[in-house]
Order: C-alpha cells, then structure tokens, then sequence
C-alpha cells in the first residue's frame, strides 16, 4: 500500500470512529464531508500539496544548455582561411544518480506535505465534532428548561386553585412564576449562545453564518468504551509527520553527495571560414567536438550541508520526542475526564431517580390536601440541577471520545 492510501485509510478510520459514537453519528459525519469539500484551510494545505508534487517535475531536468554565436564584424587581410563565424553548443551532465537523488528528494517533500493535508483534515474533523456535540448540549438544556416551564405552569396552576381554597398563599404562586421567568431567560441566554455556536460551525463549512445546523435530538452514553493501546499514538499523523521529514533529509543528504561529484559537459564547436584572397592554399570549415569537467574542488559548501543534515536529524527527533509526550498527555486527560463524565452522569441519574420519587410525594400530598410549593420549588431545582449535569456529562463525553478518537486512530 503506498504512503499516500496509508493516510487515506487512517482519515476513513478517524472519520467512521467519530461517527460511530451515537446512532445519529451520519449528520455528524455530512458535516464532517461538508467542512472537508469547502473549507478554504483544507483547500490551502491540498494546493501547497499539489505544488511540492509538481516540484518532483520540476528536478527531473537537465541544466540549460549553452548555445554560443560569434560573427566576424570586420574581416582582416591575413595570408590563412579567414573566420566568419562559429557557432557552439554545451550541455552540462550532472554525475550518475544525481537526479534521481532530487527525485527522491522532492518526493519525500511531498510526502511530507501530504501529511499535513491528512493532519489539517483530521483537525478540521475534530472541530467540527466539538461545535456539534456543544450545540447538542445548548439544545438539549433548552429541551429540559422548556420541560420545566411546563412542569411550573402545572404546579402553578395548582397553586392557584390551593388559593381559592386558602391552603396556598399568593406568594406561592408569585414565586412559581418569578421561577418561569428565571428558566425562560436562561432559555433566551442559551439561544444566543446558540447563535455563536451554529455561526463558528457554519464558518468551518464555509457557509452563511446563519444557516441552520441540525444536530442530535438525543444523545445517550453506551455501556461500553472502545478498547485502545497507548502504542497507537505511534500512527497519528502528527508524529508520522516526523518520520516523512526525517526521511526528506536523509534524500536531502544523498542528494548533497550527488551534487558533491564533478559534473561532464559535452558539447560541439564549429567555426566556417572562407579562403584569403592572399592565400592560394585550400581550406576547410572546422567542427570541434567538445569535453569539460566542472570540478568542486572548494566543497565546504557540501561538508557544511552534510553537518546541517546531521543535526537537523536530530532536531526533528527531538521535536517528535517532545509531540509524542504532549499526545501522551492528551490521551491521559482526555480518557480520564471521558471516565469522570461516566462517573458523573451515573450519579447524577441516582438523584434524578429520587427526585422523581419526591415529586411523586409532593403529588400524592397534593391529592390529600396539603402541598408545600416550597417544597415543590426546591424539587423542580435539583431536578433541573441534575438534568443539567447529565447533558454537560454527555457533552463531555462525547467531546473527548472524539479527541481520543482523533489520537489513537
């Protein structure tokens, strides 16, 4: 398989492991195709891509051929055949393997630069996946927040017939409905945020601020989480990167070695000439085949690259060390913030479950006669408090598979 389909098939694996997060992951993944057909980052990075491979054309050449024409202007009276002019070509021969060696050169470029074209669509991908699972979180918390308005018009209207009755008061019912106005301007807040978000996706998709995004009406936490190795960080992009550039010097060098050799020129010279009106002597034009040798006998410039070569080895050794350990990092806090998500969203369906059951006592009171609303309104809090968790603990967890997903695929 060759390096180019590699990177494909990891881009299809990334892809299809951020889509398979929910049962709804197609929208997710339109999106993603979306972003990738027109945002203007993706098309820079396949331009730049699509250059260092025309440069593979552009070393596959020889150097430009010497073509020399000589007139004789004014013509002296000598006793010999006399020059009217020349004419001579040269063409300079780099030594064997030399231009395979730029070749190689300019294809390990490529490669290298077909790297970050995977890298930049990876990236692109795992930011689209954040602003969508962010405006499923916005959505859903507005979905609940109308739910409890709802629920708030119920106990409200029970308030007010327990106050035709005198078993509430109208303080009651007033903080029933300054509740309602706090939920519906949190809602207001929420839609503006929605606004922001649905705008920075649409500018990744390259498409009109306002239009509308569709996401995920209901998002849940599967039982299991995908099984990986921390020895897969070694296939992300972003340290193979390192590899195509350690290779692209390692061309580099054997190129210097070429360049480092003398290079043939062969070439042909030939002179016409006319008889002397002082000569009686015969005469011929002359053709000269032609040899020469450009030696490199000052070559620091080559031994200095060699030394450059060699120390540019390492730096790039070093800056792979150093992206490997920040990945490792990434990994480490990404999976333990996707397990506390887990945590959290388990503990927060325990209260909910119980709240619910309170609920349920403050009914059967109601239908006996007595019912504190606010009771009724510390209820409806934690529900909302809890319900609110379980969203930002899905969000979580979705945001973070999806950087898992982008590391270790």
């Amino acid at each position: 398989m060759s390096n180019k389909n590699s990177y494909i098939v990891l881009f299809i694996c990334f892809a299809f492991g951020l889509s398979s997060f929910n049962s709804h992951g197609q929208d997710l993944q339109s999106y993603i195709e979306e972003a990738i057909a027109n945002n203007p980052e993706i098309q820079k990075v396949d331009l730049q891509y699509k250059i260092a491979t025309e440069k593979i054309k552009e070393v596959n050449s020889l150097p430009n051929t010497e073509l020399n024409f000589g007139v004789m202007a004014i013509a002296p009276e000598v006793e010999m055949p006399m020059e009217r002019f020349r004419v001579s070509v040269m063409q300079m021969l780099p030594w064997f393997g030399t231009i395979t060696s730029r070749e190689n050169y300019a294809t390990a470029m490529a490669d290298a630069q077909y790297v970050e074209v995977t890298i930049a669509k990876r990236k692109l991908a795992l930011s689209v996946s954040q602003l969508y699972y962010t405006l499923y979180e916005i959505r859903a918390k507005q979905a609940v927040l109308q739910k409890n308005i709802a629920l708030l018009e119920t106990y409200e209207r029970l308030a007010l017939t327990s106050l035709e009755v005198n078993k509430a008061s109208a303080v009651d019912v007033l903080k029933l409905q300054i509740r309602q106005n706090e939920l519906q301007q949190e809602i207001d807040v929420l839609d503006q945020q929605n606004k922001g978000i649905q705008a920075a996706m649409n500018s990744v998709l390259n498409k009109s601020y306002d239009a509308t995004v569709e996401v995920s009406e209901a998002l849940e936490i599967p039982e299991n989480d995908s099984i990986f190795s921390y020895d897969s960080l070694a296939v992300n992009p972003e340290l193979l990167k390192y590899d195509k550039l350690y290779q692209s010097v390692e061309q580099s060098e054997l190129m210097n070695q070429k360049e480092s050799v003398p290079m043939i020129g062969l070439g042909v010279e030939y002179i016409n000439q006319e008889k002397s009106p002082m000569s009686m002597s015969s005469y011929q034009d002359m053709v000269m085949p032609m040899v020469s040798l450009s030696i490199p006998i000052f070559n620091n410039t080559y031994k200095s690259r060699t030394r450059q070569n060699a120390l540019q080895q390492q730096e790039i050794q070093s800056q792979k060390d150093e992206r490997l350990n920040m990945l490792t990092a990434d990994l480490s806090k990404a999976i333990s913030q996707r397990n506390q998500s887990r945590i959290k969203f388990n503990s927060q369906q325990k209260n909910l479950k119980q709240a619910e059951d309170a609920e349920g006592i403050l009914i059967k009171n109601y239908e006996t006669g007595t019912i504190d609303f606010n009771d009724v309104l510390d209820i409806q809090e934690l529900q909302l408090k809890f319900q609110m968790n379980q969203i930002e603990a899905i969000n979580i967890y979705y945001v973070q598979s999806a950087l898992i997903n982008y590391l270790v695929h």
